[in-house]
């Protein structure tokens, strides 16, 4: 018998889907059933709900979109911190919540993993502010419901809520008769209009620029990108929120846009620039340097998915994704204008101790090419998202959530989601001992990510802000060389090496890149108070902006 849970499970597989997070519950374990029955995916089982949120966010990032499952309750409320970020963020993740019985909830019964009140609409109203659609799934609605939310998920690039009543599942219903279509969105701004308003602009222009964002990736439009700057030539920039959106060895790519904290000839041409293309792009405090960027709208033309502006005038209704495809059909646009000298220094290492400055210096020269660099945020965001990535690379960071302990299961999420794509995972001891719990996760499963444990001793980015003497910045200190062990791992899955100095570094960095099949757990063992030094200075800008 065909059910709504095969249903749903074919309109996930034909998103793309081919693996679900989660933890099992008594309200979903019969769908979990389904899921691990089928051939075409796979079930991955994490320690806790929070984690299996991150997870589909990294994997999202990669495959853009992904799903997880919890039970009802005490399952779906401890996983929406993560579906915030990946809402903030615009990451399109579905969250399958198992809940009672059509009957039970009908009927208002005192069942466990509610409040004993009867309402079983709560949680759904929770996630209001971090969805971008919700359901309660009948017998009668579902197939209707399912392709409704994800229609939605595709056009909002958002996370969406399903719930899924025990019964409801193993409901029969008729399989899909036609493929599932993304919401049209309906012109009011002719989408032709905006691209000769562009075309004029860059053919007028005689320092312009081009800036993207996030909303390029979560779209998938990198691609695109670059094949427009490359037939164009023009300059372009990124901030940190929306690094890897474009090929950053083009020679016309001038490096990390980031306010006051830019590079002072990147911030210059820029800031000075006669016409501005910005495409996906949020200005955020920790990607304009705490809001000193100087952009002038009255120079700019700005896309974003829900809304845009030509000359400081707002626009709506326009197709996002439509027209960043249809900026390859503008014609007669080469930049021949000149660029800025790129700031980059070949790494000697030596036998001093590892610092933040030169650890940073050693990953630009050593990381290859199809890897993707994943940075807590933290001394790990603000030092990687400042290098320059090897071709086919990409970068995950979460600049404007910054959900401490975010990044080991989204690496792991992302790592799974390309297979292909070996990760570098940068992640601070204090961020660490959130989410740990998945490392037997990543051993039971295979998963062979590089993972640089920064251990210099507590929260640093919090002590940059704020106290960096007081205890609240403190934490416990762990013997991190010896966890995979103690999940169960042995030295033919995972290799765990403690690091000190450059020449350290250097060696294990090659060596964990020429052995693809083991995973490489490595402390990093550096300075207190050390830092990179735009994260020193973004301290301050914060520190600043709080007392405002």
């Amino acid at each position: 018998m065909y059910t709504v849970g095969d249903y749903l499970l074919d309109r996930l597989h034909e998103l793309g889907i081919e693996e679900i997070f989660g933890v099992p519950g008594d309200y979903n374990l019969q769908f979990l059933d389904q899921i691990i029955s089928r051939k075409d995916m796979k079930w991955v089982g994490n320690a806790n709900e929070l984690n299996a949120s991150y997870m589909a966010d990294g994997y999202a990032r990669t495959k853009k979109v992904a799903a997880f499952l919890t039970t009802f309750g005490v399952g779906e409320l401890s996983a929406v911190n993560g579906l915030a970020g990946s809402y903030a963020e615009n990451l399109p993740v579905v969250e399958i919540v198992g809940s009672p019985t059509s009957k039970v909830q009908n009927e208002g019964k005192f069942v466990h993993h509610t409040l004993a009140d009867g309402d079983f609409k709560h949680f759904m109203k929770m996630h209001e502010p971090v969805t971008a659609a919700r359901t309660l799934l009948t017998a009668e609605n579902a197939t209707v419901e399912i392709d409704r939310v994800l229609s939605v998920l595709l056009k909002e690039r958002k996370p969406v809520y399903i719930n899924l009543p025990v019964d409801v599942a193993a409901a029969k219903v008729e399989k899909p008769s036609f493929p599932l279509k993304k919401e049209n969105s309906t012109s009011n701004t002719s989408d032709q209009e905006i691209l000769n308003k562009i075309q004029e602009s860059l053919k007028n222009a005689k320092k312009p620029i081009v800036i993207t964002g996030h909303e390029i990736i979560s779209f998938g439009l990198e691609n695109t990108v670059t094949q427009f700057i490359s037939k164009t030539k023009l300059p372009i920039t990124t901030l940190n929120f929306g690094k890897s959106s474009v090929d950053e060895t083009l020679p016309s790519f001038l490096g990390i846009y980031n306010g006051k904290l830019s590079e002072p000839n990147l911030k210059e041409f820029v800031e000075s620039a006669d016409f501005i293309l910005m495409l996906g792009v949020k200005l955020t405090d920790s990607s304009t340097g705490a809001f000193t960027h100087h952009l002038n709208e009255n120079k700019m033309i700005s896309l974003n998915i829900d809304e845009g502006k030509i000359f400081n005038e707002r626009i709506q209704n326009f197709d996002f994704e439509s027209l960043i495809s249809s900026l390859l059909n503008l014609s007669e646009i080469e930049y021949k204008g000149k660029y800025i000298d790129k700031k980059q220094e070949n790494f000697v290492p030596s036998n001093a101790l590892l610092s933040q400055d030169r650890l940073w210096q050693a990953v630009e020269n050593l990381t290859q090419s199809n890897e993707t660099i994943v940075a807590e945020q933290g001394t790990s965001f603000f030092g990687a998202s400042s290098i320059f990535l090897k071709p086919k690379s990409h970068f995950i960071g979460q600049p404007l959530w910054g959900s401490i302990g975010y990044t080991f299961p989204a690496a792991l999420g992302s790592q799974i989601a390309d297979k292909e794509s070996r990760h570098l995972l940068f992640i601070g001891d204090g961020s660490l001992q959130l989410s740990v719990q998945e490392l037997g996760l990543a051993i039971r499963e295979k998963i062979n990510p590089i993972c640089f444990i920064i251990n210099n001793d507590g929260y640093t980015v919090e002590r940059e802000i704020h106290g960096p003497n007081q205890s609240y910045n403190d934490i416990p200190m762990w013997n991190y060389s010896k966890l995979p062990e103690s999940f169960g791992a042995t030295e033919e899955r995972v290799v765990s090496k403690i690091v000190r100095t450059e020449n350290e570094f250097v060696s294990v960095m090659k060596e964990a890149q020429a052995d693809p099949n083991r995973m490489y757990w490595i402390e990093l063992v550096l300075a207190k108070e050390d830092a990179p030094k735009v994260l020193k200075k973004m301290g301050k800008l914060f520190a600043e902006q709080n007392k405002s």
